[in-house]
């Protein structure tokens, strides 16, 4: 006997395959926005002190939630989790010091060069490489070859290729934690970043971090642009396919050029808009013929 389909049934299994999507979309959305009110913090305690307040407060939320010290560690497993965490603790420094004088959609489009780039190592395709190469191409747009009023400043194009190699460790490095419980590893990675970046930003903005107004700024950002996005990214990771999910994930960059523009009024030029496109275009090519390649 066929139950008939009643239009409630049929409405409630389209927004559960809907909501993955839409938890993914807001994943992006609420990184580049926690990102960009996260860089109203700079006039006041610097980008050391912005990102010892987001990787600090993710670090306590982390702990709170995944309660690490639950599974027993190997202390050759807690060697493995440390530089993975330093990577990714400087891969945040070095991300929030290049946008200190790079657009925000600039700065991420610069910064996907990293897992690009990991994913070159396991390439075999000539697609592939190409798809590297219009990566490449984009990022010398970039450059400031010429001095002009639109001109990228090098030393923040210098800090997002820091944090592009940062964020290739940090994937290489996590590849070696595979075995362990995603939770505990994400918490005490994050803990270790903090050991890293937290000391710094205290040398740099010293006791205005106390400030109240300013930590619960820095509690808002650590939520938008790490606690709610990596919560958001569970839920679509449990339902979307991997090769869509890397495809969508690419177009970040476009994502934080539009919200750069329209929340922190970053005005792109055109040849730095088709600079984004070539990143987003390369980063979806390399996933859609990246079939044997390595998850990154």
């Amino acid at each position: 006997m066929t139950i008939p389909t009643t239009a409630a049934a049929t409405q409630a299994f389209a927004g559960h395959r809907i909501l993955p999507y839409a938890a993914l979309l807001g994943a992006i959305l609420t990184f580049c926005l926690g990102t960009s009110f996260a860089k109203s913090l700079f006039p006041l305690v610097g980008a050391e002190g912005t990102t010892a307040y987001r990787v600090g407060f993710a670090a306590l939320i982390l702990l709170a939630v995944m309660r690490p010290w639950q599974t027993p560690l190997e202390r050759r497993d807690l060697l493995r989790i440390v530089p993975y965490g330093v990577a990714l603790g400087t891969m945040n420094l070095c991300f929030y010091l290049a946008l200190r004088t790079t657009p925000l959609g600039l700065a991420i489009a610069i910064e996907f060069l990293g897992p690009l780039t990991v994913s070159l190592l396991h390439s075999r395709r000539p697609l592939q490489f190409a798809m590297v190469g219009l990566a490449v191409a984009g990022l010398l747009l970039l450059l400031p070859w010429r001095l002009t009023d639109h001109a990228l400043d090098l030393g923040g194009i210098l800090f997002a290729l820091a944090a592009a190699l940062c964020w290739a460790l940090y994937i290489l490095l996590g590849q070696r934690t595979a075995h362990l419980p995603s939770g505990q590893t994400v918490a005490l990675g994050m803990v270790s970043a903090a050991l890293v970046v937290v000391p710094i930003g205290i040398h740099q903005a010293g006791a205005a971090l106390l400030t109240p107004g300013w930590i619960a700024m820095g509690l808002v950002a650590a939520l938008l642009s790490s606690a709610i996005p990596y919560s958001l990214e569970m839920v679509a990771l449990k339902a979307i396919p991997a090769s869509t999910l890397g495809v969508l994930l690419s177009i970040e960059p476009a994502v934080g050029a539009i919200i750069g523009a329209s929340v922190l009024g970053e005005i792109l030029t055109g040849v730095q808009w088709f600079a984004v496109a070539l990143v987003v275009g390369a980063s979806i090519g390399m996933v859609l013929t990246g079939r044997t390649a390595a998850p990154a």
